[in-house]
């Protein structure tokens, strides 16, 4: 065998990319101090555009994002591109009309603004709800779905000859291992950095899965083997996949029309803007303009996307016609290991490796900070110095990192990545975010409204999304996302009644500390309305007006295939 075909090649890439990163991102940040709440948690305030994005973009495109997106487009085609494309009317958003405020705040921290705006009570139960989805969702899934990866890439349990269960196992220690290393001991810019490097070696990688998946489809539909070819059979085999724009009645993992600028606008102004995870990124910005940038370029950076995390998936559907594909997560690394040329392998596998890694850590560092300034210091210890909370903050991670690691394993008998995680925190993202909205923008808000709100819109959404659906099977059929829609209507409504019989004695106003300079980005909107017109383009180019153009949806032709089965058991 050519060596550079041979396993051992794979692992000496694999292990000479992952090291460089490690050591670039080491030299960059050795003289840092991180002994201080701003050097630890938000890089010192130093953060640039361009690191920004890169950042957003790598703690957003991680292996679940690559395996759950690809495993929901396997069965329902461009219509999964809906999470994707979107985000960038939310980053928009981000940029010109949040993140002003939030830097004018000074703050390290989302829940740090709710004790500004409400009460210290509010602060604790976003922080906690925010934790708990952290430790027993977000982590736990990161974990589970990188090890798909390599798994299924690598044959590892077949390789070692141990069962499924035990070879994700292994690769979610070793994971979490690294990662904490980097979230515990290098703090938010060792954490950027790594982000930067990693995200330009996933788009590099990451485009040569449908570069060489086209070459695949063509070959395995007849053809001549030719790039070329591959993405004719792609734009015409079967043009349904290409589609999406969804009736308005289809249910997940199908993406409603109408979804587009209610439910999943909602979920992905919580995600984008409210999530600590994200949000820490634009907090370490040196100032307002460098994070305008670093949001709208990353909102560019989403609508291209879809060529990573939804194309393969199409591929797969287009190779394999009529496969069972389950949940669809197998679909992703099947393509990798089945069309990716050994001697890059080990590439691709480190930047791979690199996108859990920096979704990981980021995850954990983000727990450590909202742990450490939010919980502990306010209850345990105010008088507390900088270098005794990041202390706290890393001693915590630890535990996370620990506890999210004997959960993830367990994510094997979930199903599928990405409709688990999305309707999961669907629970908690709406009534948060309605709080951060409400708070910013009406002033007589008082602090009870946000500790009613939140409690009931949990309540409510579990009893529509777990409870009604049992009793009512109808509603099997409607999408949480349009739940999500209904609720953060009726969460505004109570803001008002609440407002109206209990409004806050003072006015509320929020004041500059000045933390970082807030002079905006001169041509931001400009750049900002350019990548919204991109993103029409791509629904345009992805919809019946384009290359989506066919007498059924996937989720017709779906409906038709279980009637046929069903047709088809009942005569044997």
């Amino acid at each position: 065998m050519n060596f550079v075909n041979s396993m051992a090649f794979t692992a000496i890439t694999f292990v000479a990319f992952t090291a460089l990163v490690a050591l670039i991102s080491w030299w960059k940040t050795r003289g840092d101090n991180l002994d201080t709440q701003d050097g630890y948690y938000l890089g010192g305030r130093s953060l640039t555009g361009p690191v920004i994005a890169g950042s957003l973009l790598m703690t957003n495109l991680s292996a679940e994002q690559l395996v759950g997106n690809n495993g929901q487009a396997v069965r329902v085609g461009m219509s999964t591109m809906g999470w994707e494309v979107t985000s960038a009317i939310a980053l928009v958003i981000l940029a010109f009309v949040l993140m002003p405020k939030y830097l004018k705040t000074g703050l390290t921290t989302v829940p740090q603004f709710f004790e500004q705006r409400y009460d210290e009570g509010t602060r604790r139960l976003v922080s906690i709800i925010v934790l708990l989805s952290y430790v027993v969702i977000m982590l736990p899934n990161i974990l589970y779905a990188g090890a798909q990866v390599f798994v299924n890439i690598f044959g590892i349990d077949e390789m070692f000859g141990i069962s499924r269960f035990a070879a994700i196992a292994i690769v979610c220690v070793a994971t979490a291992i690294i990662g904490s290393i980097y979230a515990i001991f290098g703090g938010l810019k060792a954490i950027a950095l790594s982000d930067s490097i990693n995200g330009l070696g996933l788009i590099v990688g990451g485009l040569l899965v449908p570069v060489f998946g086209f070459m695949f489809l063509s070959g395995q539909l007849g053809g001549d083997g030719s790039f070329m070819d591959g993405f004719d059979k792609f734009l015409h085999t079967n043009p349904s996949y290409l589609n999406a724009i969804n009736e308005v009645n289809t249910p997940e993992p199908w993406l409603p029309w109408p979804l587009l600028f209610t439910g999943l606008l909602v979920n992905n102004m919580y995600y984008w803007a409210t999530n600590q995870s994200i949000i820490q990124r634009t907090f370490g910005a040196k100032n307002l303009k460098e994070a305008q940038k670093g949001a709208v370029f990353a909102g560019f950076l989403k609508i291209m996307t879809p060529l990573i995390i939804v194309v393969p998936g199409v591929i797969c559907a287009l190779a394999y016609p009529g496969m069972d594909w389950g949940s669809g997560d197998s679909a992703y690394p099947m393509l990798v290991a089945e069309v990716m040329p050994k001697p890059i392998l080990g590439f691709f596998a480190a930047v791979m490796f690199g996108a859990i890694l920096s979704s990981f850590n980021s995850v954990l560092n983000s727990a450590s900070t909202i742990y450490a300034l939010d919980i502990h210091r306010p209850l345990f210890n105010p008088t507390a110095s900088d270098a005794r909370m990041v202390k706290i903050g890393q001693n915590f991670g630890t535990v996370v990192a620990v506890v999210s690691t004997i959960m993830s394993p367990f994510m094997l008998y979930m199903g599928g990545i990405t409709s688990f995680v999305n309707s999961a925190f669907a629970a908690f993202n709406t009534p948060i975010f309605v709080c951060l909205l409400c708070g910013f923008f009406w002033k007589k808000v008082p602090a009870i409204a946000a500790k009613i709100v939140i409690p009931v819109h949990v309540v409510l959404y579990f009893i529509l999304q777990f409870g009604l659906r049992n009793v009512i099977p109808a509603l099997n059929n409607i999408h949480y996302l349009y739940f999500t829609a209904i609720l953060f209507v009726f969460d505004m409504l109570l803001m008002w009644v609440i407002v109206k019989k209990h409004p806050r004695a003072t006015d509320f106003e929020l004041k500059d500390v000045g933390a970082v300079d807030l002079t905006p980005w001169k041509n931001g909107k400009i750049w900002a309305t350019v990548t919204l017109l991109i993103m029409v383009l791509a629904y345009v180019i992805f919809s019946p007006l384009g290359f989506g153009k066919s007498e059924k949806t996937t989720y017709q032709n779906y409906l038709e295939n279980q009637t046929t089965a069903s047709v088809s058991d009942s005569v044997q």
